[in-house]
């Protein structure tokens, strides 16, 4: 079997979002579907490629670039060398985001032609993972965290995690530049969502690297511990990795991060050897499933937790194929009051991450990734 041809397919969407607490109307937006063909009729896709998760399509030059330079080098190859790919482009220092995808396609491609998901070809751990309810950042007030973390609580949630106030003033809620920080707004966050909804719910926080000093990552993080939050995400610039390790070493609470650092793997395991986090943070578009798979190794060697940044299909097929013991929780969301998480995208005919009332999200039994696919639709969309 060998590859004949890379087509990437953009096609046009329609999406809601939520931003400063407001649902904002729906909005025209670029979706892609890659597609890895060969000469023996197999085929493997992926579904997005740039920004959250799987939401977000590629560019067009990141389109002719993959149609271009990834095609004239895997051509004739066998679609099985996924680690020689891997680390052909990654030496070259191509884009991870287009690294990812290619490896990503390819992972679908052999589970399809085996009959299995993904998980099981990586070696099945669990067919099932706690997920946790990841919140927009500025959702409006105290009480209204608090409440969208009890409405969160009912549906079956056992975790919470907040996105506080960053890019918007939550006293003038009017957007504002990245300084000053909103550290006493942030902390009336934590305390209200705390006791709303107990000390029976996990609780994490993460307010996306926005804290530019370490007295303010370091005062947030206290609180963090008196309310007994599980982990303190990305709170501070990630290239000041010497202050991660000062962090790391006065705080209790663990420290999760790098977060969108680039260099996957390979970062990751510096900040683990440095002691610069307590638990690390990767998500596919940062390698693919191969380079993740390679930190979800690097951690359990080390005793440190794997935490799988963003919702999506393929982190999702990493979750099934660890233990718990490494790679604990799926983040399912964003999710703010009003957003409907629960229909699928006109493109596809299930959602990828159906959660149960006990809080577990369940991985499809399909081939490959896990796709639904509606053809019709993406080709009568294309861009």
């Amino acid at each position: 079997m060998k590859i004949v041809d890379i087509q990437v397919i953009r096609f046009a969407v329609r999406r809601q979002g939520f931003q400063n607490m407001q649902l904002l109307p729906a909005v025209d937006a670029v979706q892609s579907l890659t597609k890895i063909i060969t000469d023996e009729g197999a085929e493997g896709y992926y579904l997005g490629g740039s920004g959250h998760g799987d939401m977000d399509g590629l560019s067009a030059a990141q389109a002719a670039t993959l149609q271009g330079h990834y095609k004239s080098q895997l051509a004739g190859q066998d679609p099985f060398d996924r680690e020689k790919f891997w680390h052909w482009f990654s030496v070259a220092n191509q884009e991870e985001n287009l690294i990812s995808v290619i490896d990503m396609a390819l992972w679908d491609l052999q589970a399809r032609a085996f009959g299995v998901p993904v998980y099981k070809l990586l070696g099945g751990c669990r067919d099932k993972v706690k997920a946790y309810a990841s919140t927009y950042p500025n959702m409006g007030t105290p009480d209204d965290y608090a409440n969208h973390a009890l409405d969160c609580k009912r549906l079956g949630y056992t975790h919470y995690k907040i996105h506080p106030y960053y890019f918007w003033d939550p006293v003038t809620r009017q957007p504002a530049p990245g300084r000053p920080s909103h550290i006493a707004q942030d902390i009336e966050v934590i305390q209200a969502v705390r006791a709303a909804v107990g000390n029976d719910m996990v609780l994490s926080y993460d307010p996306w690297g926005t804290y530019r000093t370490y007295e303010e990552a370091y005062k947030v993080g206290r609180e963090l511990e008196r309310h007994h939050f599980y982990w303190y995400e990305h709170p501070m610039l990630e290239y000041r990795v010497a202050t991660y390790e000062k962090l790391a070493r006065e705080l209790d609470i663990p420290i999760l991060s790098p977060e969108i650092a680039a260099g996957g793997f390979y970062t990751r395991a510096d900040w683990i050897r440095r002691g610069a986090c307590d638990m690390t943070r990767i998500d596919v578009l940062r390698g693919g499933i191969t380079g993740v798979k390679k930190l979800t190794a690097v951690a359990e060697a080390y005793g440190v937790k794997c935490e799988i940044h963003m919702a999506g299909f393929g982190n999702l097929q990493i979750l099934g194929s660890t233990s718990e013991d490494v790679c604990e929780y799926y983040e399912r969301g964003l999710l703010a009051p009003g957003i409907d998480y629960e229909t699928p995208p006109p493109y596809l005919e299930a959602i990828g991450d159906p959660m149960d009332a006990q809080g577990y999200v369940h991985l499809s039994q399909e081939p490959g990734l896990g796709y639904r696919i509606r053809w019709d639709y993406i080709n009568e969309h294309r861009v």
